[in-house]
């Protein structure tokens, strides 16, 4: 009795932990759910150091979403050249004009920066991109991390593997618990992390420092929507992402 519970214990924290890791490599590298992050938390007039946890809430949704999706095996339907280039597009179409409205409304002067160098931090509201989703940060975690099709290919191809790798199935529950959460336990890490810092060191910049660094998070958006739009076009496989 004793050794079958210190197998589990182990296989859950292997899995656990290989799990964090993985998903904290990936969360770490530059990306559109980064850049809305950034800007919620910077934005938001209270506890904003708190906007990482509610906006890897909604991608935690979408994730638990497509590894049903995976064990019940739909992971054909990501190999398939045309849904890929379909979600390459709508994910383009749909960060370019997240990017545009916040340039958009840097030059207008709309954004709002009365949180800047003020002693409550509170400020009056978002700098919109014009969406109402998008201004909810789970509705927004959500619709982000769907826009990005590199999201799909890493569930199909390295997610897909780990799970094969690990035996993670509905039967074997605990292993997919300890996948799951060690995942989004990943991800909370870091966006938490990430939320702290621009919740707590934009809001003491100047106004110009501020608006360049919503201009370089905008233009971002822009080009990484415009090269998702058109890189699935310039692939002759999905294997080549």
């Amino acid at each position: 009795m004793v050794n079958e519970l210190t197998r589990v214990v182990y296989t859950f924290w292997v899995i656990f932990s290989f799990s964090f890791l993985v998903a904290l490599t990936g969360a770490m590298s530059p990306g559109p759910l980064l850049t809305y992050t950034i800007i919620k938390s910077a934005q938001a007039n209270t506890r904003g150091y708190l906007m990482g946890l509610w906006i890897i809430t909604g991608h935690a949704i979408i994730e638990a979403v497509i590894i049903v999706c995976l064990l019940l095996g739909f992971s054909f339907m990501f190999k398939n050249i045309l849904v890929v280039r379909t979600i390459g597009i709508l994910g383009g179409v749909i960060l370019f004009y997240f990017g545009a409205s916040i340039v958009r409304n840097v030059y207008r002067g709309s954004p709002s920066i009365s949180f800047l160098n003020s002693p409550d931090g509170k400020n009056q509201g978002l700098p919109a991109s014009g969406n109402r989703v998008l201004e909810n940060p789970v509705l927004g975690g959500m619709m982000v991390s769907m826009s990005n099709p590199y999201w799909w290919i890493w569930w199909v191809t390295i997610g897909l593997a780990f799970i094969t790798q690990f035996d993670i199935s509905f039967r074997n529950w605990l292993n997919l618990a300890a996948f799951f959460l060690g995942h989004e336990a990943g991800d909370i890490v870091w966006y938490l992390i990430v939320s702290i810092l621009s919740f707590f060191g934009l809001r003491y910049m100047n106004m110009r420092a501020y608006h360049g660094i919503l201009i370089f998070c905008g233009i971002f958006m822009i080009l990484f929507g415009i090269y998702l739009g058109i890189s699935p076009f310039l692939q002759g496989r999905i294997g080549s992402f």
